[in-house]
């Protein structure tokens, strides 16, 4: 029997090593996309500092372990061999889940589906336990912490709408506080600004976050309590005067310290509030296992866990191992940067294609929001009007942004940081497990709105996108209660062939995700080439873009023709099955650029105008071409799909004369 419950052990720690991989995919978008959005450092320096962000929080995690072990249910409630249905469940729920949110580049929340998975593994096993008992189903909340559960639910969802608003408020005085000419002003404030910022984050993640530390002794924790106000005055005082050391006697730009020390800050309080996501589950396992193999009893079926509600800390070097499988992860992973481009996109200072449709809800709360700032021009003193718009002019950073890429400026990408590594610690010190993604993402959303940079272009796509992520949260939710309920009934009843099939099943999953990723990050890459010709990109003229156009779209159609008429030939069905997908991203893209055309002619230059009809009729004409070429794909992939009859020996040299 204990052979059984060790496999089951091994199965958790395994599947633990993949959730930190699949996790911080997810969740690099948090504390990396302020910094690279901004440019505030080479990508390399950016990572490391992350890094070392992520091992250092590691360490700050470990009162947040208990969230897995008795935050949701009570563990006393359940036997040995329960508790590890629920455990094995959640794991492998939490797999899956993760990894189809990032295959299709939604930041989803970690701290979501752990809780959710949780709930549902917990209900699942006690309406088992009600039923075998005879009992009603309301008996089932006395089963689970609904007190704890609701208040972390609760938490997390209220997390949204202040992280939105306090993004939002911020932004907005300190934008009015510096402008969009920074440059100027931060000579002036920036010292205290930055003073401000580092020592918040001090406070929080070491004042607040201290009591977490597996490091950190009683009497250490005490005299920091003890000494708060101390630490506090001189770490304002200490980075006032060596920010404006540095302002008045180097070059160096003293935002980009604020934002490194933000991404160093978030890092850390991202590992230390969702850890417990990834190895909480896991340990929480383990704990159990050691606990049951240590008591005299030889029944899982009679050993109830009351063990789980003590306080137990966790070992240190655990917590390394974790920290540096998610350093590994955020190096190498390829889905962490499709998963960090989403967010940019929302929050870019700049117009541009956008990833989101526009939808109802979206034109209606842009359409009262227009209405609304009427009012306010209206009401406000025009005096007042005037100076708010000139802290919002743009033609500085404009220029900048061209130069550098930029998707916003170091002032946003400091609030970013700071604002969401203050809420997420905050909430961590409370030992509620808050979303990192949903407090940094909002935090974004609501800074980019301060800034400005939802303007009628993009309102409504941008507002499409943030209800678009917002409600795949709720389908996390939903998600992680219902699979982890049903797949804890299946380990229940189906044993180890039960466990045997989902872990295949999971494995297979992942398989098909990478897939599938992999054959978005093909079109994504075509995407930005097409996104290269735009005018506003690297200075290019009207008809040296039409060059670039006209080549590699005519070389694809080529190629694409080629491998069809081969494959007819051969009667290769993936072969020509590739070239219609391909085909269909071919489309997409000639006709992304047919409905950018009006913005190209307006962004042309004095001379360029003559030319731009011509630039207009060759997109139209490869339009056509690549619209033509579907037509002769789609009906060749039909008759090998049906299996009709091979070509004749004429038919096929026929073809392959014309084909050269």
């Amino acid at each position: 029997m204990e052979t059984y419950y060790l496999v089951i052990i091994i199965i958790l720690f395994v599947f633990a090593i993949s959730d930190l991989v699949v996790g911080v995919s997810n969740d690099a978008v948090n504390f990396l996309n302020s910094a690279l959005g901004s440019k505030a450092a080479p990508f390399k320096l950016v990572m490391v500092i992350a890094a070392l962000g992520i091992l250092i929080g590691a360490t700050f995690s470990s009162g947040m372990m208990e969230v897995a072990r008795k935050g949701i249910f009570h563990p006393d409630m359940f036997v040995f061999s329960e508790i590890m249905i629920i455990f094995l469940a959640v794991m492998l729920t939490d797999i899956i889940l993760l990894d189809v949110f990032n295959t299709l580049a939604l930041p989803t929340s970690t701290t979501v589906s752990i809780v959710f998975e949780l709930l549902g593994a917990a209900v699942a096993i006690s309406l088992v336990k009600v039923i075998g008992m005879n009992q009603g189903f309301e008996n089932v909340s006395e089963y689970i912490n609904s007190g704890k559960a609701l208040a972390i639910i609760s938490g997390i969802l209220l997390s949204v709408a202040i992280a939105f608003a306090v993004g939002a408020v911020i932004q907005y005085f300190v934008r009015m506080a510096f402008s969009f000419n920074y440059e100027r002003t931060y000579k002036y404030f920036g010292a205290v600004w930055g003073g401000l910022a580092i020592t918040a984050i001090t406070y929080f993640i070491l004042i607040k976050g201290a009591k977490g530390s597996s490091f950190m002794t009683s009497l250490t924790v005490d005299w920091i309590k003890a000494h708060t106000h101390w630490i506090m005055l001189i770490s304002f005082v200490g980075w006032c005067l060596v920010l404006q050391v540095l302002i008045m006697f180097t070059k160096i730009n003293i935002l980009k310290v604020i934002v490194l020390v933000g991404t160093f800050a978030l890092a850390m309080a991202f590992a230390g509030n969702d850890l417990v996501n990834f190895i909480g589950v896991p340990l929480a396992g383990f704990e159990s296992f050691k606990s049951f193999t240590a008591s005299s009893l030889t029944d899982p079926g009679m050993y109830t866990m009351e063990a789980l509600k003590s306080p137990v800390q966790t070992p240190t070097v655990f917590l390394l191992i974790a920290g540096l499988v998610m350093v590994a992860a955020l190096w190498f992973s390829r889905k962490a940067r499709s998963v960090t481009q989403t967010e940019l996109s929302l929050s870019r200072q700049d117009e541009g294609k956008e990833r989101f449709e526009s939808s109802v809800i979206a034109r209606h709360l842009v359409r009262n929001a227009i209405t609304l700032s009427k009012v306010f021009n209206i009401v406000l003193p025009r005096r007042l009007s005037i100076g708010i718009k000139k802290r919002f002019k743009q033609k500085v950073f404009e220029k900048k942004r061209k130069k550098e890429g930029l998707s916003f400026d170091l002032i946003r990408a400091s609030v970013n940081l700071v604002v969401a590594s203050i809420l997420v610690a905050f909430g961590t010190s409370l030992k509620l497990p808050l979303s990192t993604t949903y407090v940094t993402f909002m935090v974004a959303m609501g800074t980019s709105l301060s800034d400005r940079a939802w303007g009628r272009e993009s309102a409504v796509n941008r507002i499409t996108g943030v209800l678009t992520v917002v409600g795949g949260w709720f389908i996390t939710a939903f998600s992680a209660f219902t699979v982890a309920f049903l797949v804890a009934l299946a380990v229940h009843y189906g044993g180890m062939i039960a466990i045997g099939i989902l872990v295949a099943l999971a494995v297979y999953f992942m398989y098909k995700t990478h897939k599938l990723f992999r054959k978005k990050e093909k079109e994504e890459k075509l995407q930005e080439e097409v996104e290269l010709l735009k005018i506003h990109k690297d200075g290019l003229t009207v008809a040296e873009r039409s060059d670039i156009t006209v080549i590699r779209t005519l070389a694809s159609v080529s190629d694409i023709f080629d491998r069809t008429i081969s494959g007819l030939i051969n009667e290769k069905r993936k072969k020509i099955k590739k070239a219609c997908d391909e085909i269909r991203v071919l489309d997409k893209e000639v006709k992304n650029l047919n409905a950018d055309i009006f913005k190209t002619v307006t962004l042309m230059n004095e001379g360029e105008i003559e030319t731009g009809h011509n630039y207009i009729r060759v997109i139209d004409s490869l339009k056509e071409i690549v619209h033509d070429l579907s037509y002769i794909a789609q009906p060749v992939f039909e008759y090998i799909e049906d299996q009709r009859p091979p070509l004749l020996k004429i038919h096929k040299k026929d073809l392959t004369d014309f084909n050269e």
